[in-house]
């Protein structure tokens, strides 16, 4: 495979630089206040050099927020197993959620996407569109030991938010609209193992 060149690398460099420099703005100044003349200062560059690389504050933050996305599906696929436990794999399933629900970083991003898209009804309809995408793990799972007959869920796509619903309710909301702090260890394992068997107990 061949090396980036040196101009290369310092595009990507700058390119890294300006979105980390947006993400600091973003969390701490929210999307209206933010312009591009503070990212650009942050970045330590010129506003010319931000817009070469983002044409706009929103093409910037739709990149931003892609990244997000991304990291929301970090890590191993876990995937559906006929020969383990249901509730071992579930566990497993809602863990990997829980370490990134966890994240601050990811946490006062999500604050910044949210707020973002009370202002913009289709940012906010693109925001959820992402989020469905990037929680398909789960539903195929789902559907995957359905399929086998280990799970009475007429509508695997129901199923799953109900889950992922269980968990948000104590990871994710109350710390993104209330600020209050990441779940401990002890408090994962609490809401994990509480929601897989109420979760169990009416679709097992």
């Amino acid at each position: 495979m061949q090396r980036p060149s040196e101009p290369q690398r310092l595009t990507d460099r700058k390119r890294a630089a300006i979105i980390e420099a947006a993400i600091d703005e973003f969390r701490a100044a929210g999307y209206e206040a933010t312009s591009m003349d503070r990212i650009a200062a942050r970045a330590g560059t010129s506003k010319r050099t931000v817009y070469n690389h983002f044409p706009s504050k929103e093409t910037l933050f739709a990149e931003i927020l892609r990244q997000l996305w991304e990291a929301s599906i970090a890590g191993e696929e876990l995937s559906y197993r006929a020969d383990r436990p249901l509730r071992d794999q579930l566990l497993e399933l809602l863990a990997q959620k829980l370490r990134l629900l966890n994240d601050e970083a990811f946490a006062s991003l999500a604050r910044v996407a949210i707020a973002a898209g009370i202002h913009s009804t289709e940012r906010a309809r693109d925001m959820v569109a992402r989020m469905g995408e990037r929680e398909e793990g789960l539903t195929v799972w789902v559907r995957a030991a359905a399929a086998d007959g280990r799970l009475k869920a007429k509508d695997p796509v129901f199923a799953s938010h109900q889950l992922q619903g269980m968990v948000k309710g104590f990871a994710f909301w109350p710390q993104i609209t209330l600020g209050q702090p990441p779940l401990s260890a002890k408090e994962q394992k609490r809401v994990a193992e509480s929601a897989v068997d109420m979760f169990l107990a009416y679709y097992a």
